[in-house]
This record gives structure tokens, sequence and C-alpha cells, in this order.
């Protein structure tokens, strides 16, 4: 007879802090001026939900997979499956309820937006089981899940995505996927041709350090070049975007200096929760990214 399992562990399960990654889906939605139209924000919550939803699945099926490595980490010991707190069978049992509700949720979206979150599910699966222990693959996988979440959300509201858009995401993306792996290396410096994640023994701290050059400069250049682009401007009927380029390379310095001083980025989305900084910085761009847009810039202060 199976032991009962309490609500926490199986919430824990479910990892929600990381749905904070999921609202990558309602860019569109923002940037498309659809912000405040009702039907376009029930079908954008619709498809955060999903994602929400297929992550968590995602992360059963890891954990499941993953149960051995996980008990030798300092950390992952006490997620609920490594711990003994939730069984795999119970684990496979919330895996099926959640891919039950998914399809339920997803049941008359747009068929490019069903075909997006297909592709994240299967991307995932497949970085699960093997690419997570290929060089640079496991960080592209990781960045391609935001591509999919910022073109998913545009599909299931019907709108288009501008390629800068999708290309600073990509940026974003790497840069915060190749800082996570430093972190693993901060608190783990032995890994480096040890043991634990295999992936992690062919990285160095000076050569993420290099990538996350890039990827920081790829994601302020992009994010600058389509504040500016003609399209952008002619739909925002506006240039004052410009402006909220300040709060990324707030961001991106201060992340910066959190991978080179704290081990808080082995986790980015705790470091994005709990550094107060990051939070105000990233609550004063999304301010001034929807004041900007649906104001179409009429701001006397600011010219």
């Amino acid at each position: 007879m199976a032991r009962a399992v309490s609500l926490g562990p199986l919430i824990r399960l479910l990892r929600p802090k990381q749905w904070l990654k999921n609202l990558f889906v309602f860019a569109p939605l923002v940037f498309a001026r659809e912000l405040f139209q009702f039907d376009a924000d029930l079908i954008a919550l619709r498809a955060f939900i999903a994602f929400c939803f297929t992550a968590s699945s995602i992360y059963i099926v890891n954990d499941i997979a993953d149960v051995d490595a996980d008990r030798a980490h300092p950390e992952k010991r006490k997620r609920p499956i490594a711990s003994g707190e939730v069984s795999p069978r119970q684990g496979l049992f919330l895996l099926s309820v959640l891919i039950i509700l998914t399809i339920l949720i997803v049941n008359g979206m747009d068929p490019r937006f069903v075909t997006i979150l297909g592709a994240y599910f299967l991307f995932n699966l497949a970085y699960s089981f093997r690419l997570k222990d290929v060089l640079l693959l496991d960080v592209f996988i990781v960045a391609a899940g935001f591509m999919f979440r910022v073109l998913g959300g545009a599909y299931a509201i019907n709108v288009q995505v501008s390629s800068w858009l999708v290309l600073c995401s990509l940026f974003i993306s790497l840069f915060l996927g190749f800082a996570k792996r430093r972190g693993e290396l901060a608190v783990a410096p032995g890994l480096e041709g040890g043991t634990g994640r295999k992936v992690l023994r062919l990285y160095s701290a000076s050569f993420i350090d290099q990538l996350m050059t890039i990827a920081a400069a790829g994601t302020v250049i992009s994010y600058a070049l389509y504040t500016v682009a003609p399209r952008t401007i002619e739909t925002f009927r506006t240039e004052k975007l410009i402006y909220t380029t300040v709060f990324v390379l707030y961001g991106v310095f201060r992340y910066i200096y959190l991978v080179q001083t704290t081990s808080k980025v082995e986790n980015p989305t705790n470091a994005v929760t709990t550094d107060l900084p990051i939070v105000l910085t990233s609550l004063f761009w999304i301010l001034s990214c929807v004041v900007l847009i649906y104001s179409a810039g009429r701001i006397p202060w600011l010219g």
C-alpha cells in the first residue's frame, strides 16, 4: 500500500518559484499593446498556465531521472523525490495529472501555440535525458526555452513579435544560463575535472566569464537596437523607449556583480527575486515600458 504524502512536498515538486520564467509569455502582450484587452489577457493567462504546468511536468521527469545525482548534491538532495518525501510512483501520478490539465487548457487555442508548447516539452525532455551533458548545447537548450515562451505568447494572442525582441530574449537567457553554470562551479569548485554533474567538468570559470561577457553585450545591444528600430518607433509612436535601456544595463551589471561575489546565481530565480536592487530595477523597467508604450511617450519632463 502506497504511503500518503502531504501537500507541501507535492507543491515543492512542481517548483512554483520557477514559474517566474514563464512571465516571458506576457512580453508579446505588453509590446503588442494588447495589455488592456480582456480577451487577449485571458488567452495569455491560459498560455502562461500551460507553460507552468508543462515546465513542472519536465521538472518531475528530471527529478525522477536524476534522483541519484541529486542525492549527492548539497542542495538538490532536499528535493522531494531525492529526499524520499515523494516516491517516483507518486511523482508519475502527479505528472499524468499535469499533462491532462495542460491538454484541457490548450484545447481550442491557436495550433501554432500548441506546436510551440509541444516543442518546448520535447526539447526539455531531450535536455533531461541527454543534452544537459553536452558542452554549450546544455545552455542553448535552456535559452531556446525562453524563445519558445516569447513565440508561444505571440502565437497565443495572434500578434507578430519583433526579431530584435526574440534576439534579446536569446541573449538574456544565455547570459542567465551561463551565470547559473558559473554559480554551480563556485559552490563546488572541485567539479572541474572531478565528480558531480558531468557537463561541469567541461567548463571552467574563465571560459564561462568570457561567454557571459558576450551574452551580456548581446543582451544590451539587441535591446537598445530594438528600442530605436523604425518599426518599434512607428508602432509605439515614440522614440523614448531608449530611456528604458538604463534599467537593462544596470540589471545586467548588477547580476555580473552577484556572479563574482556570491553563490546566489546557482539559482537565477532566487537571485532575481531576493536581490532588492534587481527586484526594484525590474519593476522600474516594467513600469517605464508600460507607461511609454501605452502613452505614446507623452511624458512632458522627458521632452
